[in-house]
This record gives C-alpha cells, sequence and structure tokens, in this order.
C-alpha cells in the first residue's frame, strides 16, 4: 500500500470513526429527547386530565349543592339548571376518566421503563374503580334527582349520606391515580436520568473507543512513514559525511520504497562519478607532474641554450676582431706590395729588400691563411650551435604542441597553460626562423671563407715564385713589380671579402642577440609554464585531498 493511500485510509478511518460516533451521539441524543418528551408528554397531558376530572368533579358537586338548595328553597327554573350542569359535569369527568385510563392502558404497552408500566397499569385500575364510584355516585344523585322530581324532601336528604360517600370514594380513588401519577413523574424522571447516563457513557465510550483508533492509525502511520524517514535522514547524513559504501534497506512499492530505490541509484552514480573523478585527478596529478618535469627539463634546456648563444656570441665577436685584424693586416700588404713596386725600378740593390718583403709577405699571406682556416673552423662551430639551437626550437615546438593537448584536456583549468604553450610555440618558431637565416648567412661566410683560403693559397705560391725570380735577377723584377701589382689586386680583393666577411659577422651577432632576445623570452615562458604547472599540480593535490574524503 502506498504511503498516499495509507494516509488516505488512516484518514478515512478516523472520519468514518468520528461520523459514526457523530451518529451515535445525534441517535442517543434523538433517543434522549423522545423519551424525555414522552414522558413529559404522557405526565403532562395525564396530569392535564386528572386537573381536569378533578375539575369536573368539582362542578359536579357544586352543581348538586346548587340543585339540593334550590330545590329546599322551592326554585324549580334553578333546580332545572343546576340538573343539567350535574349531569353536564358528571358526563365530562367520566370521559375524562374513561380517555385517562385509556391512555394509561395504552402508556403501559409501551413504557419507557418496566416501573412506569406497573405504575401505568396501577393508575388505570385507580381510575376504574374512581369511575365504578362515580357510576354509583351518579346513580345515588339520579335516585335524589327522582325524591327531588317527588317532592320527597325526606328521602332527597336521606340519599345525601351515600351521594357524600360515593363522591369521597370517586375522589380518593382520582387522589390515588393523581398520587401514581405523581410517582410515575418520579420514575420518568429516574428513567430520563437513567437514559441521559447511558446516552453520556456510551458517547465517552465511543469517544474514547475513537481516540484509540486515532492514536493507532497515528502509531502505525509514524511506524510506517516516519520510521523509514529517519533511516533516510541517517542515510542522507552518512553520504554527507562522505560514506559512499553503503545503500539503504528501506525498499517497497510505495513512495518509500521508490525514493529508496532512487536513493541508492544517487549513491550508485555518485560512487561512479567518485571513482572516476578519482581517477581522473590521480591521471591529472601525474600528467601535471610528467608536465612539470618537462618543463623544468625545456627551462634547463633553454638556459643551455641561452648559454650556447652567448658563446657563438662571443665567439662571433673574436671573429669580427680578427677578420679587422686580417683586414688591416691585408692593407699593410698592399702598403709593402706598392712601395715594393716602386722601389723595384730602383734596381739590383732593391733585390734583397724586396726578397725580404716577399718573405714578410709570404708570412703574413700564410698568417692569414691561418687565421682564414681558424675562421672557418669557428664558422663550422656556430654551424653545430645553429643546429643545437633547431633542435631546441623543434623540440619547444613540440613540447608546445603536447602542452597545447594537454590544455585542450584540462577544460577551464588549463586555459593559462594554454596561453603559455601558445607563447612557447611562438618562440620555437622564431628561434627556428633565425637559425635558418644565421645557416644562410653562415652559407656565405663559409663560401668567401672558401675563397679567401684558395686566393691566400694562391698568393702564397706567387710570392714563392716572385722570390725565385728575384733571386734570377734584375729582367725579373719588372715582372715581380707586374706581379707585386697583381698581388696588390689581389689583397685588395681579399680586403672586400674580409669587409663582406665582417658585414655577414655583424648579421649573424644581430640574429644571435635576436636569438638571445627569443632564448630569454623562452626562459621566462618556460618559468611561468613551471609556475602554471605548479599552480596546477596543486589543484590536483586539492581535488586528490577532495575525492578521498569519500568511502567507497
Amino acid at each position: 500500500m502506498s504511503v498516499s493511500t495509507r494516509i488516505a485510509a488512516g484518514f478515512a478511518a478516523l472520519t468514518a470513526i468520528l461520523l459514526a460516533l457523530g451518529v451515535y451521539a445525534l441517535v442517543q441524543i434523538g433517543d434522549v429527547r423522545h423519551t424525555v418528551d414522552m414522558i413529559v408528554e404522557r405526565d403532562l397531558a395525564s396530569m392535564e386530565a386528572l386537573n381536569r376530572i378533578d375539575h369536573a368533579l368539582s362542578r359536579k358537586v357544586e352543581q348538586r349543592a346548587s340543585l339540593v338548595q334550590a330545590f329546599l328553597t322551592g326554585d324549580n327554573s334553578r333546580v332545572r339548571e343546576a340538573t343539567t350542569g350535574w349531569r353536564n359535569a358528571v358526563e365530562e369527568a367520566q370521559r375524562g376518566i374513561a380517555e385517562q385510563e385509556r391512555a394509561a392502558e395504552t402508556y403501559r404497552d409501551n413504557s419507557v421503563t418496566g416501573a412506569r408500566s406497573e405504575l401505568w397499569a396501577r393508575m388505570a385500575r385507580q381510575l376504574a374503580e374512581g369511575d365504578r364510584a362515580l357510576k354509583q355516585t351518579r346513580a345515588d344523585v339520579e335516585t335524589q334527582l327522582a325524591a327531588i322530581a317527588a317532592g320527597d324532601r325526606a328521602a332527597v336528604l336521606a340519599t345525601e349520606a351515600d351521594i357524600v360517600r360515593d363522591h369521597a370514594a370517586t375522589v380518593g380513588r382520582i387522589g390515588q391515580a393523581r398520587e401514581t401519577l405523581n410517582v410515575a413523574i418520579e420514575r420518568g424522571r429516574d428513567a430520563t436520568r437513567d437514559v441521559y447516563n447511558a446516552s453520556r457513557i456510551s458517547i465517552i465510550l465511543g469517544l474514547m473507543v475513537a481516540i484509540v483508533v486515532a492514536i493507532a492509525v497515528a502509531v502505525t502511520t509514524r511506524r510506517s512513514i516516519v520510521r523509514p524517514l529517519d533511516a533516510f535522514m541517517g542515510f542522507v547524513g552518512r553520504i554527507g559525511e562522505g560514506n559512499l559504501s553503503t545503500t539503504t534497506d528501506v525498499t517497497g512499492a510505495d513512495e518509500l520504497g521508490r525514493l529508496g530505490r532512487t536513493l541508492n541509484d544517487m549513491v550508485g552514480g555518485l560512487r561512479t562519478i567518485a571513482t572516476q573523478n578519482r581517477a581522473a585527478t590521480n591521471d591529472l596529478n601525474a600528467a601535471t607532474t610528467e608536465i612539470r618535469a618537462s618543463t623544468q627539463e625545456q627551462a634547463a634546456s633553454v638556459e643551455e641554450q641561452l648559454a650556447a648563444v652567448q658563446e657563438t656570441a662571443a665567439t662571433v665577436d673574436e671573429i669580427t676582431h680578427s677578420g679587422a685584424q686580417i683586414t688591416r693586416r691585408a692593407q699593410e700588404v698592399i702598403a709593402q706590395a706598392q712601395a715594393t713596386a716602386q722601389v723595384s725600378n730602383a734596381g739590383l740593390t732593391a733585390v734583397a729588400d724586396t726578397a725580404r718583403a716577399m718573405d714578410a709577405i709570404r708570412e703574413q699571406a700564410e698568417a692569414v691563411a691561418t687565421n682564414i682556416v681558424a675562421l672557418s673552423e669557428k664558422t663550422q662551430a656556430i654551424g653545430d650551435i645553429i643546429a643545437t639551437v633547431n633542435d631546441v626550437s623543434e623540440r619547444s615546438h613540440l613540447l608546445a604542441l603536447n602542452a597545447s593537448i594537454e590544455a585542450a584536456a584540462a577544460g577551464e583549468q588549463g586555459r593559462s597553460f594554454a596561453i603559455v604553450a601558445s607563447e612557447m610555440k611562438q618562440l620555437a618558431d622564431q628561434a627556428k626562423g633565425a637559425t635558418r637565416n644565421v645557416r644562410s648567412i653562415l652559407g656565405d661566410i663559409q663560401r668567401g671563407i672558401n675563397s679567401s683560403v684558395m686566393l691566400t693559397e694562391e698568393a702564397v705560391k706567387r710570392v714563392a715564385s716572385g722570390k725565385e725570380r728575384t733571386d734570377a735577377g734584375h729582367a725579373a723584377i719588372e715582372e715581380l713589380a707586374t706581379r707585386v701589382q697583381e698581388n696588390v689586386q689581389t689583397f685588395q680583393q681579399i680586403v672586400a671579402s674580409t669587409n663582406q666577411q665582417q658585414i655577414g659577422i655583424e648579421q649573424v651577432t644581430i640574429a644571435l642577440q635576436n636569438i638571445r632576445e627569443a632564448s630569454q623570452q623562452t626562459a621566462a615562458s618556460t618559468r611561468q609554464l613551471d609556475q602554471a604547472a605548479s599552480d596546477l599540480g596543486e589543484l590536483s593535490r586539492t581535488l586528490v585531498g577532495l575525492t578521498e574524503r569519500y568511502r567507497l
């Protein structure tokens, strides 16, 4: 039975009991009223009937006394009038006695109590005796009237004693009936009181029964509703404390049973959600730890990259200084070659000076060749550094891509992490573009260096050839001057190439500065990423703490 049906049934039962009690009370009140009305109506009617009988008997006596007095005084008209009045009074008295006797017989058959029935029977007997005495009195008075009609005074006076005796008997019987009626009235009061008390006791008993039934219905309703609700409250309290390992035992086909099954389903869903949240939080914590380790590795790599860029910049500065020194030395060689060309016309005396100058030129050319070789090696080192920077940028790009994926998986909490990953990707793209520019510039520098090496080697060979020809004699001086002039032009080309190299190195320096700034930005972004990963780790630990409070 459902809860609403039980409540409706209990309410209907109480309503039915109260309705039955009300109907019973109305019936009892109706019985009491009927009994009282019947008793009062009968008693009053009997009392009025006896009063009418007494009044008729009194008029009868008055009329007979007036009759006798009129006879004694000889007033015949008054005798006739008194005779008529007497007969009317006697007939009224007889009629009243007969009616009351019949009423007493009727009241005896359907009396309220047995005592009143006996009293009504006694009253009927007393009235019957009074009627007989009245009939005897009437017979005596008729005899007296006959004597009056005969004018026999003695006979009239002689019947007076019998008339008074019979009248006294009639009045006595009517008095006894009145006394019987008074006793019946007392018994009627007692009967009315008994009926009232019985009705009151029965109504009180019915009210007590209604109260007991109402209490039973309330207790039953409370037992079937409040106890399951108390169980639900305790169950919900345990759920609020985080205990998801229990279920409620309140089941059934009613509303409370459906509520219990719904709560069990809810706890099952909460248990599943808590398990999934715990697993997801643990995964998030592990992923955050890995991201933070990756960001720390990336920060270390960026620091190494920044150090390598700074070292490369220092190397490029050294190359710049070496290029400037080569330029100065090449200019000095040009000046010496021009001096040699001017002095070569002086004669053989200048051959020795020329040879020594050629030796100096050869030594300087070898020094230039050595510096150019060193410069080539350093440009090769720069190429390796650029390869390293390119590798770092590709790794940064890959890390940024992984960070973006993890941020997308983190949802709203990973938005700041996604911004950091985007900035990191842009920095990696900038670094990669800068490395391509630097690699192109280094290719130009390498080609210039190779050309300078070839030119330097050729210059050395020519200086050696010039020295041999100087030894050969004066005839070769003109050729030497020509060659010296050619060497001047060659060194001018070397100077021009060195200047171009200097320009390329300056561009490399600018690129390295850009790389260094990009590396610094990458380092700052990496620190922000590390801070975001730390915040995410703190959030994941907080989530782990929240999920641990649920006992599965």
